[in-house]
C-alpha cells in the first residue's frame, strides 16, 4: 500500500528563535533539551520492556489457529447483489492439520451472516464467538475425522468494512454502479470467512456473478479479452496472504500499455490513465534487471473511483490505484513504482504479522526510490527523497515513542494504526544506510538473493535479523554491526548519523521562498516555469505556519493555487488556507473534501479544521455530504473530527 503520510509545513529553528535572543530564551531551551532527553530515555526503557514481551511470529490480530489447522486453498462462489449491497454465496476451504487429532478450525469473520457449514455435503457443527470491535468474531468449526475441506455459506453485511458499494452517481461514467474491496490490514474477514493473517498464505479460485453489463476483475488471472456475460472465473496459483485478495466490479474497459502491462478503468478515464502510466512496462523491466524476475505473469492497474481510501493497493497482478494521481504530467507516478515494487517486497516476501509491516513497506519504499531514479534520473530521486525525509521528520515529531519503532508493538490496538511514515520512510532510510555502507552493487545483490530465498514466504523481523547475521554482518564485519541494526529496528526516532537526503534544486527553492517572505521579491516575479510538482510541494510545505491574508492572496493570484488541478499541490495549499483561515479557498476546500476519499489528502484537512468551532462546523457539513461516497475506512478515520 502506498504511504498516506502527509507533507506538513515546517519551520526552521532559526525562524523559531528569531523573535528573541535573550539569555532567558537560551536557558529555557537548555531546560527543554534536558527534559526531552529524560523523556526519550524513559520512553526507550518502556518500549524496550514492551518489546521483550512480544512473542515473535504470533499474530495478535487474528483469532485463527494455523499452527493446528491451516487453510491452504480457497474456492469462492459469490454473487454481487447491488440492490442489497451484499456478496452472497460460499467459500470452500481446503485445510491441512498439523496433527490428525486436531479437529477445530478457527476462522476470522467480521459482521458476516454465516448460514451453514458443510463437509462432504452434510451440515457440521460451528460456533460464533464473542465480537471484538477491532478484530471481529471468531468462527469455530468442528471438523469430522479425515475431512480436509469445508464449505461455509454466508452473506456479507451492507456495511462491510472491506467492501464499498458505489451508486452510478458516484462513478466517473454516472451510468453503472461500482464495487471494490480493500482487505488490508484485517478487512478480508469482512467479505470472506478465512484465516485473516498475513502468515497464512493461500491459493484461490473464484466464480463471481454480476449484472451482465458489468465486468469483474480480481487479484488473480484476469483475461483482458473476456466477454461481459455476468459470470467470471479467476485463479491465483501463487500462495498469497489474505489481505491481497481483492475484487472489483464496474463498467470497466482495458487498454494495453505494454506486453505484460495494461490498465482497467471506466471508459471516461481509460485513455488518460493509460497515457499517464505508460512507463509501467519500463518500470517492470528495470526492476527485474536489478532485483530478479517478476513472478506474477501480468502486471495490470485498476483505476478506481476517487473514494478509494488509499493511493494504491498492491493486489498481485492487479494493483488498485486512486485517480487522484492522474495529473497529466507523470508527476505522481512514484505511486505506480511503489505498487509495482510490492510485487517483490510484500507480495513475494511478506510480513508475517502487522508488527513486521516495515519489512513490506520499508523495502518497497526503498525500491520505489530506486525505480524512479532508474527511469527518471538522479535529480528527481533526490527531490523525492528529501520530501520523503520531511514526511518522516513530521511523524517523528508527532508520534508517541512506541509508534516510532519499526518493529512496533500493536498488541491491544487496531492493526490499521501501524500505517504511518515510520514503516515506509524510516524503513527505507535504514536500508539506504546499509547501501551506503557496503555499496549499491553489493546491496542490490543482497536484495536479489533475499527475494529469492524467501519467495512466497511470510517472515518476521526476527527472521530478517537472523538472515542479516548470516549474510551481510559476516560479509562486512568492518562496515555493519548488530547494535546499529537493533537501534534502527527497536528504538524510536531517526538514529544519529542516519543518511539525510539533499537536493540542490531545493536549496534554490529555500532561497526563493525566503526572499518572498521578507519582501525582496513579489510572487508574480518568481520564475516557476521549470518547477515540477516536487518544487511546488517543497515551496508550500516549508512555509511558516502563519501567513497574512495579503501574502496568501498574493500567492493565489500569482499561481492560481486554489484552482490547481494537481491534487497533491491542492492539498498542501488547502492546508495552508485552513491554518490561516483564507476564506477565498474554502469553496474549493469544500469541493475537495466531498469529491476525494483518499485519506492522505482529506484526513489532515479534517484534523486541522476541527481545531476551531467554525472549522469543525464547516468540516461537519462537508463530511455529512461526502459520507455516502466515502469508503468505510475513510469514514472511521475522520468521523471523530466532526463530532
Amino acid at each position: 500500500m502506498n504511504k498516506y503520510g502527509l507533507l506538513a509545513a515546517c519551520v526552521s529553528l532559526p525562524a523559531l528563535f528569531a523573535c528573541s535572543e535573550s539569555s532567558d530564551v537560551a536557558s529555557q531551551v537548555q531546560t527543554a533539551d534536558k527534559s526531552d532527553v529524560q523523556q526519550t530515555t524513559n520512553a526507550a526503557e518502556s518500549t524496550a520492556q514492551a518489546q521483550a514481551n512480544i512473542a515473535s511470529g504470533v499474530d495478535y490480530h487474528s483469532f485463527a489457529n494455523p499452527t493446528e489447522v491451516r487453510v491452504k486453498h480457497l474456492s469462492l462462489d459469490l454473487t454481487a447483489d447491488f440492490n442489497t449491497k451484499q456478496l452472497i454465496g460460499e467459500v470452500t476451504l481446503d485445510v491441512e492439520r498439523a496433527e490428525p487429532s486436531n479437529n477445530i478450525l478457527i476462522l476470522d469473520t467480521r459482521a458476516l451472516d454465516i448460514k451453514r457449514v458443510t463437509a462432504e455435503g452434510s451440515d457440521i457443527a460451528f460456533k460464533m464467538g464473542d465480537v471484538d470491535e477491532d478484530l471481529g468474531t471468531p468462527l469455530s468449526i468442528t471438523l469430522p475425522d479425515n475431512v480436509d475441506s469445508v464449505t461455509v455459506s454466508y452473506a456479507t453485511s451492507p456495511e462491510a468494512s472491506g467492501v464499498q458499494w458505489l451508486t452510478p452517481a458516484q462513478t466517473a461514467g454516472k451510468q453503472h454502479p461500482f464495487l471494490f474491496t480493500q482487505a488490508q490490514a484485517v478487512h478480508a474477514r469482512s467479505f470472506i470467512p478465512l484465516q485473516d493473517s498475513p502468515q497464512v498464505r493461500v491459493t484461490y479460485d473464484a466464480t463471481i456473478r454480476t449484472p451482465k453489463s458489468l465486468l469483474a476483475v480480481m487479484s488473480a488471472s484476469n483475461d483482458p479479452t473476456t466477454e461481459r456475460d455476468g459470470e467470471y472465473e479467476f485463479t491465483m496459483p501463487q500462495p498469497i496472504p489474505s489481505y491481497l485478495i481483492a475484487l472489483a466490479i464496474g463498467d470497466l474497459e482495458f487498454k494495453a500499455m505494454g506486453e505484460r502491462t495494461g490498465v482497467y478503468a471506466e471508459p471516461a478515464l481509460l485513455e488518460s490513465a493509460a497515457k499517464e502510466f505508460e512507463d509501467t512496462e519500463a518500470m517492470l523491466e528495470v526492476t527485474e534487471e536489478t532485483y530478479g524476475p517478476y513472478q506474477w505473469d501480468r502486471y495490470d492497474l485498476l483505476i478506481l473511483p476517487p473514494s478509494f481510501p488509499f493511493g494504491g493497493m498492491e493486489n498481485p497482478r492487479l494493483s488498485f490505484i486512486t485517480p487522484t494521481v492522474i495529473a497529466g504530467d507523470k508527476s505522481l507516478v512514484s505511486l505506480i513504482a511503489h505498487e509495482l515494487a510490492h510485487s517483490w517486497s510484500g507480495n513475494t516476501v511478506t510480513n508475517a504479522t502487522w508488527r513486521d509491516l516495515w519489512l513490506n513497506e520499508g523495502f518497497t519504499t526503498y525500491l520505489t526510490y530506486r525505480i524512479m531514479e532508474m527511469i527518471y534520473g538522479h535529480d528527481r530521486f533526490k527531490k523525492e527523497a528529501v520530501l520523503g525525509y520531511q514526511d518522516l521528520q513530521n511523524d517523528v515529531a508527532a508520534l508517541d515513542a512506541n509508534d516510532e519503532i519499526l518493529a512496533i508493538d500493536l498488541r491491544g490496538r487496531n492493526p490499521d494504526d501501524v500505517f504511518s511514515n515510520i514503516p515506509y520512510e524510516k524503513g527505507a532510510l535504514f536500508l539506504r544506510e546499509i547501501e551506503h555502507k557496503i555499496g549499491r552493487e553489493n546491496f542490490d545483490a543482497f536484495l536479489m538473493q533475499y527475494f529469492k530465498d524467501f519467495a512466497f514466504k511470510s517472515i518476521t523481523t526476527d527472521t530478517f535479523i537472523t538472515y542479516l547475521e548470516d549474510t551481510l554482518l559476516k560479509q562486512y564485519p568492518d562496515k555493519l554491526d548488530a547494535e546499529r541494526i537493533n537501534t534502527w529496528i527497536f528504538e524510536p526516532g531517526i538514529p544519529e548519523g542516519a543518511p539525510k537526503p539533499e537536493s540542490d534544486a531545493f536549496v534554490n527553492i529555500d532561497t526563493t521562498r525566503n526572499a518572498w517572505l521578507v519582501g525582496e521579491v513579489e510572487a508574480a516575479d518568481i520564475d516557476t516555469a521549470k518547477w515540477t510538482v516536487h518544487e511546488w510541494l517543497y515551496f508550500l510545505n516549508n512555509m511558516p505556519q502563519s501567513l497574512s491574508a495579503e501574502q496568501l492572496a498574493e500567492l493565489d493570484v500569482a499561481f492560481s493555487l486554489t484552482s490547481t488541478q494537481n491534487n497533491e499541490i491542492a492539498h498542501s495549499w488547502l492546508m495552508i488556507a485552513v491554518e490561516n483561515n483564507y476564506q477565498p479557498a474554502f469553496e474549493r476546500l469544500y469541493s475537495y473534501l466531498v469529491t476525494i476519499g483518499r485519506n492522505k489528502l482529506v484526513k489532515p484537512l479534517y484534523s486541522e479544521l476541527s481545531k476551531t468551532p467554525e472549522g469543525k462546523a464547516f468540516a461537519k457539513r462537508a463530511f455529512e455530504e461526502a459520507k455516502p461516497g466515502y469508503h468505510p475506512l475513510t469514514v472511521k478515520a475522520n468521523e471523530g473530527y466532526v463530532k
